[in-house]
């Protein structure tokens, strides 16, 4: 159950005029400001504190939680506590994202960039496609830097992705490292003069193996060490 805030905390302070008289001023803290996580946890750590022994479980950020039950009957109870505290506390919890769902079941939900669903979790749409234009950006085929100034390059790049991603399924990894090769395997290809993308009999010219031993960054290997050494 997703209950981002839409934290709209009103502040009532005193303004002097040009003849020194006071004149009240209301101040609004909107979200999605620069000043909005440090505010979100000044007002939400009360409620941090408590959940304890409420009964839930609650995963938070700034002004994104969820809240963990084992049964739609605790979630609805632990909702109607949660909204009895934020309008106690001058808050709302935002209308449209707040909801009760099972989360073993399609649909799923989205929580700090991951789309979570059926046990599984995957980059946002919006991720991928942020991800993906940074790449073309990098792997045009009128590129004319080295081969290994452009692996450099791109390693960066998929160092700090898979760092911030590291807990998506494994399929999502084998898709981008195969679609990052083709665009390498494009730029080596326009570079002979031929034209078109880079599959086919490419595929045998410059094998993954090839690009091993470029040093490109392997989505797929760097996640499985991840998941080899959180299982330890």
């Amino acid at each position: 159950m997703p209950g981002p805030i839409g934290a709209e905390c009103p502040a009532h302070l005193t303004r002097l005029n040009s003849r020194r008289r006071p004149n009240p001023a209301q101040v609004t803290f909107c979200v999605q400001t620069v000043i909005s996580p440090l505010l979100s946890n000044i007002y939400l750590d009360r409620l941090d504190h408590r959940r304890v022994g409420a009964g839930f479980e609650m995963v938070r950020y700034a002004d994104d939680f969820v809240l963990l039950c084992p049964s739609e009957a605790q979630a609805r109870a632990a909702l109607e506590q949660v909204q009895a505290w934020t309008v106690a506390a001058g808050l709302r919890l935002h209308p449209t994202k707040t909801r009760i769902l099972d989360a073993t079941q399609p649909g799923g939900f989205d929580f700090l960039g991951y789309p979570f669903e059926r046990g599984y979790r995957w980059p946002r749409a919006k991720s991928l496609k942020k991800f993906k234009e940074t790449i073309r950006a990098k792997t045009r085929r009128t590129q004319g830097q080295s081969l290994s100034a452009i692996v450099t390059d791109l390693n960066r790049t998929l160092r700090g992705w898979l760092g911030y991603f590291p807990n998506s399924h494994r399929t999502t990894f084998s898709h981008l490292d195969g679609w990052i090769r083709m665009r390498l395997r494009s730029i080596l290809r326009r570079r002979q003069k031929r034209k078109g993308g880079g599959r086919g009999l490419d595929h045998q010219r410059w094998p993954n193996a090839f690009f091993a031993e470029q040093g490109l960054f392997s989505l797929v290997m760097a996640h499985a060490a991840v998941c080899q050494s959180s299982s330890r």
